[in-house]
């Protein structure tokens, strides 16, 4: 049943929103001078922070230190996803317009995460998943090149542990695209293209929260170059422009916006993508958060209407 697959997501989810509470919930300790934890807390604090944000948080044990890989990593996950969600495309691609089956490796992928083989789906929902694992792989290729010639990374790290999910992360998403489609229903036939109302809105909300992504993170490239272009510094500094005018994380925010865009794409009703929505929102605003916070504490004259996240709400 695609519900195991759902509820995988969700359960994953809920796991960050429990991260997310507990990391807000130490906070308001610490700001009632309350401290406490101990080790544990300290883990924690360790284990969800990367970048700039593990910066204050307190010295930890030596041996936590050789758990860290460098943040400009970031890049493999997406180096991952461009393979592994390219491969994963041109399979389906052929598949659904030149007739045939998936590999039978891949059905057996699909049987173990529950997708069954033979249930029915109409063409539009087929082309539907085609499209999303078009723009998820799109959405990877950017990410890559800004990471490769856009971003500018600090000597900053994250936990081996993070670095490791991230990797398997993206091929679990491409992979959740691909098991919205049956792996032999079209017995030979070709996938009749139907363009619905949804594609049309999915896409065009995809292309608005890319665009807005792309300009906030060439905003805090530029906050390290000169206007020639070269890098003068690995500092951090105060964004403003675009969303940044709104929120902390706008970054952050417009990922969460792919991510519904590709929800809609899919025609609304699918819970399971609904539920990767869920762990994208809990995940992303749990490092939003911690953005807000070294913004707040690094600079007094840090802007205060903006939020962490959301506009104008969280």
């Amino acid at each position: 049943m695609p519900a195991v697959l759902a509820a995988a997501w969700a359960l994953l989810a809920a796991a960050f929103l429990a991260a997310l509470l507990l990391l807000l919930w130490l906070r308001r300790r610490n700001l009632a001078g309350r401290p406490g934890g101990g080790a544990v807390s300290g883990f924690f604090q360790d284990l969800v922070r990367y970048g700039k944000t593990k910066r204050g948080c307190g010295q930890g044990p030596a041996w936590l230190s050789r758990l860290q890989v460098p943040k400009r990593w970031f890049t493999h996950f997406y180096a991952v996803s461009v393979l592994w969600n390219g491969f994963l495309l041109i399979w389906l691609f052929r598949t659904e317009f030149h007739g045939g089956s998936l590999p039978s490796w891949i059905q057996h992928m699909h049987r173990a995460l529950g997708r069954d083989s033979q249930s029915q789906d109409t063409d539009s929902e087929h082309f539907s998943a085609l499209l999303v694992l078009l723009l998820l792989w799109l959405h990877s290729g950017r990410r890559l090149a800004e990471c490769l010639w856009t971003s500018v990374f600090s000597d900053g790290v994250i936990h081996i542990v993070q670095y490791c999910f991230g990797l398997g992360y993206y091929v679990a998403v491409g992979s959740t695209v691909l098991c919205q489609v049956p792996t032999n229903v079209r017995n030979g036939e070709e996938l009749p293209v139907q363009i619905c109302w949804y594609h049309i809105a999915g896409v065009t909300m995809y292309i608005w929260a890319s665009l807005h992504q792309h300009r906030c993170l060439v905003i805090l490239a530029n906050l390290r170059k000169s206007k020639s272009g070269k890098v003068v510094s690995l500092s951090h500094s105060v964004p403003f422009g675009d969303w940044f005018e709104t929120v902390s994380s706008p970054h952050y925010f417009a990922e969460l916006l792919i991510y519904v865009s590709m929800a809609i794409t899919l025609g609304f009703h699918n819970v399971t993508w609904w539920c990767v929505v869920m762990y994208v929102l809990f995940n992303q605003a749990l490092a939003a958060v911690l953005c807000h916070e070294f913004y707040q504490k690094n600079f007094s004259s840090y802007p205060k209407h903006r939020k962490a996240f959301i506009p104008f709400v969280f």
